[in-house]
């Protein structure tokens, strides 16, 4: 039943329908139909996929704080995607504030870094001793088993260098170069008393063509086992922290008169009388300066008679080497020079450093050479490993 409007209000118009009320509201700005779900955040996304990869904890972090405050602003989803991401960067941020308190991401780093080498040098530091998988130094090497260096071992490391070059390696030749250059000293440092090294041969490890891409510039130079020595026991160290004040003076008076001796001439006497003669001078004059520091130094109580006997053949020596010096010709030089090596590792030298605690064992011929126009440069590293 139909109530008639009051006189004079506007009249509806004619039809078949008839209008009660407002119009149903259109969806506006702000209101989503519920047949669509709303966008996930993209920052969420990202703040979980950053929590999941712990080694950028932070931004994953950062972002999902941003992510819940873009969500509750713009009534996105992905909130617990967020929610994740912060709880697993904040896990992961702490594991490696953890890491780097205790020094064990310089071990992984060292770790990562063994794995990308062919033959290189491990990161392997001067004093450390290690075995190798099969039976030899020599080829290459792709890891180490590093143990005390108390009991047998392959290797022992007495120092490292470090190359320099761009991006191109230089080549197998120039490794081999920088190693019996720059390992020479390290070892004469390492191991001050020379006969200690008897039956160690010198090796080293080195950057191959493929662990140069990776930025490996090391060499490690490495005492090693011979062929007729399958392996080392105890340390080799032998420098001036364990050495007394009497072991010094006598090494150095040694040495000092092993490196003229080294200075040999390549040519022989008969092809160049006159350099071998200047060389000779030289060896009567280092003569002449060590006996004299010899005979002035106080020795121990047991070792002023065996140091005093070798002092007394190598003033004979240095005779020989004056007459060495003045040869007419080339028969006359061997002669002296030849009676001036009679003392070098004698018995009265074994004599001296038996009394001062020294190694008695004198190198063999093919550290020293037959003492004529042998063109070894004294390195002792036959069998460099590349």
């Amino acid at each position: 039943m139909s109530i008639p409007p009051p006189p004079g209000a506007p009249q509806p118009p004619e039809g078949p329908y008839q209008h009660y009320g407002p119009p149903y509201r259109t969806w506006g700005q702000g209101y989503s139909p519920y047949t669509r779900p709303s966008p996930v955040s993209g920052v969420a996304i990202a703040a979980l996929v950053l929590g999941l990869l712990c080694f950028v904890p932070a931004a994953g972090l950062v972002l999902g704080v941003i992510a819940l405050a873009q969500i509750r602003r713009k009534g996105q989803s992905g909130k617990g995607m967020a929610i994740a991401g912060v709880v697993l960067s904040s896990v992961g941020l702490a594991l490696w504030v953890v890491t780097l308190a205790t020094g064990a991401a310089s071990g992984i780093w060292r770790d990562v870094k063994d794995g990308t080498r062919g033959n290189a040098s491990f990161s392997l530091v001067e004093g450390e001793c290690f075995d190798v998988p099969g039976d030899s130094l020599e080829g290459l090497t792709y890891d180490v088993d590093r143990v005390s260096c108390e009991g047998g071992h392959d290797g022992e490391v007495f120092g490292a260098v470090t190359m320099s070059g761009g991006s191109a390696f230089p080549g197998d030749d120039a490794v081999t170069e920088a190693a019996d250059e720059k390992c020479t000293p390290l070892e004469e440092k390492y191991v001050r008393d020379s006969w200690a090294l008897d039956g160690v041969d010198v090796y080293y490890f080195g950057p191959t063509r493929q662990s140069w891409r990776w930025g490996d510039r090391e060499i490690a130079c490495i005492f090693g086992n011979t062929d007729d020595r399958e392996t080392l026991t105890g340390s080799l160290r032998v420098d001036e922290t364990s050495l007394d004040a009497d072991q010094l003076a006598f090494l150095d008076a040694m040495d000092a008169v092993d490196a003229v001796l080294w200075e040999e001439p390549e040519e022989y006497p008969e092809d160049d009388l006159r350099a071998n003669q200047d060389w000779a001078r030289d060896v009567h004059g280092v003569l002449g300066e060590q006996t004299g520091a010899l005979r002035g130094h106080t020795w121990r109580t047991g070792a002023e008679q065996p140091v005093a006997a070798l002092v007394k053949e190598m003033e004979a020596a240095r005779k020989d080497w004056a007459k060495a010096a003045d040869a007419r010709d080339s028969n006359t030089f061997y002669t002296s020079s030849a009676n001036g090596y009679g003392y070098v590792d004698g018995p009265t030298t074994v004599t001296a450093r038996r009394a001062l605690g020294l190694a008695t064992t004198p190198p063999s011929d093919e550290d020293y050479g037959d003492g004529f126009g042998d063109e070894d440069d004294g390195s002792g590293g036959d069998n460099l490993n590349v």
